[in-house]
């Protein structure tokens, strides 16, 4: 007597669920990490590493992360341009101060592998600098990171 290991055949059958995340006070990469894992779809029984089976993230509040220990003065975020000598860095408090948006989601872009389901895994999440979002319509369950 075998058993046979199921394997989902394509994305279309994945059962996708909406999460909702309150960043306020949450350290950046602990929270980044758990939601990629649930972007991937690896906190899933039917998990299938060349398929998309995530689910959807909405992130509220993104502008009250934190950093640990002295990374708040130190952390920058790097940008080239193209052109040579064009290298464009901005420190922390900057971009969290201008586009609060871009901290949460460069966090979680990489730690989600840099394949071509990248940006389908990406484009499931909704990152918010305030309380309020547009997605109640999808009744998002509250998730505690």
């Amino acid at each position: 007597m075998t058993q046979k290991t199921f394997t989902p055949k394509s994305p279309a059958k994945a059962d996708r669920k909406w999460y909702l995340v309150d960043a306020a006070d949450k350290v950046v990469g602990r929270l980044a990490t758990e939601i990629a894992v649930i972007l991937r779809g690896k906190n899933k029984a039917n998990f299938t590493h060349h398929l998309d089976m995530g689910d959807y993230v909405v992130i509220i509040n993104c502008e009250k992360v934190r950093l640990t220990g002295s990374k708040e003065s130190q952390k920058e975020y790097i940008h080239h341009t193209g052109y040579l000598g064009h290298l464009r860095r901005k420190p922390f408090a900057t971009v969290k101060e201008k586009n609060p948006k871009r901290i949460l989601t460069e966090a979680v872009a990489g730690m989600v592998p840099s394949n071509r389901l990248k940006k389908f895994v990406m484009a499931k999440l909704y990152v918010y600098a305030g309380a309020e979002h547009p997605h109640a319509g999808q009744n998002p369950i509250t998730l505690n990171i």
